[in-house]
């Protein structure tokens, strides 16, 4: 488990360290105001299709979806509706996020999420050797196989993303 020891653990790390999963954390500053991927990846120095942030979304028939999509692209309710066998998506409200997962905005990662939801990764996920994670912390982020991520969390990859010109919060 390739982890910097001058960086504190994360549950997230816990969990793969006892799932034998390789991974490498990343702390960062962490810019209440600048919680997009752009800022991310530029203090990590990577391309921001490197960091992919993690949506909660409540669909009509099956309640809570999560979404892993590219930090510069939009999430495509549509086809995460599609994907996930609901008629209709929409973004959980904000207020809800941490009753809902035990994250706070800025700090939601797919992993170690009060209960295992049906999680989607976007589909480009697959092209890549690593993708970086919120590691459930704000200021924390983890490098992950895409394929390892999707195991952990009984993921599918679907095209549930589009580029978008406005910059995607994280």
């Amino acid at each position: 488990m390739a982890h910097n020891k001058k960086i504190p653990k994360t549950n997230v790390g816990r969990i793969l360290d006892q799932k034998k999963i390789a991974y490498e954390l990343h702390q960062i500053p962490f810019h209440d105001k600048h919680m997009d991927a752009v800022t991310v990846a530029h203090d990590l120095n990577v391309p921001p299709d490197e960091i992919y942030k993690t949506l909660v979304t409540k669909g009509d028939k099956t309640g809570i979806v999560v979404a892993c999509i590219p930090g510069n692209e939009a999430l495509d309710l549509k086809q995460l509706a599609k994907a996930s066998h609901n008629k209709k998506i929409e973004m959980l409200p904000m207020k809800d996020l941490e009753t809902t997962t035990g994250y706070i905005r800025g700090g939601c990662s797919p992993i170690g999420m009060k209960k295992l939801f049906p999680t989607f990764i976007a589909d480009q996920a697959m092209s890549q050797d690593s993708i970086l994670i919120s590691a459930g912390k704000r200021g924390f982020q983890v490098g992950i196989n895409p394929y390892d991520l999707a195991k952990i969390v009984s993921a599918s990859f679907v095209s549930i993303s589009n580029k978008d010109a406005h910059h995607s919060r994280i």
